[in-house]
């Protein structure tokens, strides 16, 4: 199972919305086919692992056990059922990491295999599995995307000017990690005055990876079109007060102005079908997020070296719970989560 989490993690970027998924295909202690989900629309783990077994070694499949990080699908989506590909290749045992909470699944692909007369084991890591698709999990289960909070910050805890200018904090090492994770997360959220001052391409350009879907929350449409959040590079919704509309590439979303906007931004993302949001904006975006108790989990960049003296303060989490430290370059890397998500490393 640890194998099938390895090879699962790869489809991080370019799976979503559907899930990380790996599964291990073993006969007498030794692994003849494994597979994971490459691509949305691709095929699933198990039609990539069995579709790698040898021809030499394809009839020992029946003979084999299956190890599959998250249960196996019971209905037809962009592929075929792969509870019935397991039945039909007559597989007898089948280890399963987590349950999939999405309600065409939740259950239905176990019972079906059961059904079949496949012996099953599930809960297998469960913990691990279900935090590898922590934004799949939220997703379905919260009906919102998995929230990622993220900004960088001086020794001195300033994210900015006195003057909302721009303030090189992190190191060139850490730039690369911070595209990186902008490869992993469906969305990436900054407010106007962020996109305003710093010209922002929100674009993944450090690490070999997708570019998230770019979103900038600009109530009053201040952005000027010259910006390059406007440079039709990659999907980029303007959430406004003003106007509903679709171009190629941009997307105009309207907001009510007099209701909360942090639920809006988390519902209009949920209906895009969009699973995870990494928030980069300035302390305002931030600290509303943090303020509604609407994050799931935030890494700080601290420049220790650097003083800033006069500007922008960072935000204040609530509620978080520190998991790790991390050296990078000139840079210090905070990982913590939101203690009431009941999300845990």
């Amino acid at each position: 199972m640890l194998r099938c989490l390895e090879l699962a993690a790869l489809g991080a970027g370019h799976v979503s919305p559907n899930p990380m998924v790996g599964a291990v295909l073993v006969h007498e202690n030794r692994i003849i086919g494994e597979g994971y989900h490459q691509a949305y629309g691709g095929g699933h783990a198990e039609v990539n692992c069995l579709n790698s077994v040898p021809e030499e070694w394809r009839p020992l499949i029946s003979k084999s056990t299956l190890y599959v990080s998250l249960e196996p699908c019971a209905h037809y989506g962009k592929t075929p059922p792969c509870a019935d590909l397991i039945i039909e290749n007559r597989i007898p045992k089948v280890y399963i990491g987590c349950l999939d909470p999405f309600a065409e699944v939740d259950g239905k692909g176990m019972r079906k295999l059961l059904s079949a007369g496949v012996e099953v084991v599930s809960g297998v890591l469960e913990k691990e599995c279900a935090f590898l698709n922590r934004r799949f999990f939220t997703f379905h289960q919260q009906q919102r995307p998995y929230v990622l909070l993220k900004w960088a910050e001086t020794g001195d805890r300033k994210i900015a000017g006195a003057d909302h200018s721009r303030l090189y904090i992190s190191h060139p090492l850490t730039n690369r990690i911070s595209h990186k994770w902008r490869s992993e997360e469906a969305a990436l959220l900054v407010g106007t005055r962020t996109a305003l001052y710093d010209d922002p391409s929100l674009t993944n350009r450090l690490w070999n990876g997708p570019s998230p879907v770019r979103a900038a929350l600009d109530m009053q449409l201040r952005i000027p079109g010259s910006h390059k959040l406007f440079d039709r590079q990659s999907k980029t919704i303007i959430f406004n007060g003003h106007r509903q509309e679709e171009q190629e590439n941009l997307v105009y979303w309207r907001l009510d102005k007099t209701a909360d906007l942090t639920g809006q931004l988390l519902s209009a993302l949920y209906s895009l079908k969009l699973t995870s949001v990494m928030i980069e904006g300035g302390r305002m975006l931030l600290q509303s997020f943090i303020d509604a108790g609407l994050w799931d989990e935030a890494r700080t960049i601290t420049h220790d070296g650097m003083t800033a003296g006069e500007g922008i303060a960072s935000p204040f989490l609530k509620n978080e719970k520190w998991v790790r430290t991390e050296s990078s370059g000139s840079d210090t890397i905070r990982y913590y989560v939101n203690a009431r998500s009941g999300i845990g490393y």
